[in-house]
C-alpha cells in the first residue's frame, strides 16, 4: 500500500512540508534515520485519501499520535503508561516542541507499530482505546 507523507528531515532536523509518496519500506528507512537522532515528526495518510491522517511526534522513547478524521476533527491516542499521567512531556510537532500530558504519551515502539498497522490495513484504529 502506498502512503503519502511529510516528515522532519533527518539531516537538517527541520520539518519538510514536501509531500512524498512511497511504500512502507521508504517511510521505515526515514523513520529509522529520525529515530537515530532521537526525535522527529511525521504525518501520513493513505495515498489518494485526504483523511484519515495520522501524525507521530517523538522525543527519545516517548511519542504522541494524533488522528485527524476530518480537517476539523482530531483525537489524541490515550497514553500507555510510558509517562506518569500528571507529567508534562515535550514532543516535536513540526518544528516546535509541544507540551502533552503523560495521559497521551505512548512508547515509540507502540507508536511505530500503530503507524505500520494503519499503512498495512488502511484503518487507524480507535485513538480512545
Amino acid at each position: 500500500m502506498l502512503i503519502s507523507w511529510t516528515a522532519t528531515d533527518p539531516e537538517s532536523r527541520q520539518f519538510s512540508a514536501t509531500e512524498r509518496t512511497s511504500d512502507i519500506a521508504d517511510l521505515t528507512d526515514h523513520f529509522t534515520a529520525l529515530r537515530s537522532h532521537g526525535q522527529g515528526y511525521l504525518e501520513g495518510r493513505l495515498h489518494g485519501d485526504e483523511f484519515p491522517l495520522l501524525t507521530l511526534g517523538f522525543l527519545n522513547d516517548q511519542a504522541v499520535i494524533h488522528l485527524f478524521d476530518t480537517a476539523a476533527k482530531q483525537s489524541l491516542l490515550v497514553g500507555d503508561g510510558t509517562a506518569p499521567a500528571d507529567t508534562a512531556v515535550h514532543v516535536p510537532v513540526m518544528d516546535d516542541l509541544a507540551v502533552f500530558s503523560g495521559d497521551n504519551i505512548i512508547s515509540i515502539d507502540r507508536a511505530w507499530a500503530l503507524i505500520r498497522h494503519f499503512i498495512q490495513t488502511g484503518t487507524p484504529g480507535e485513538p480512545g482505546e
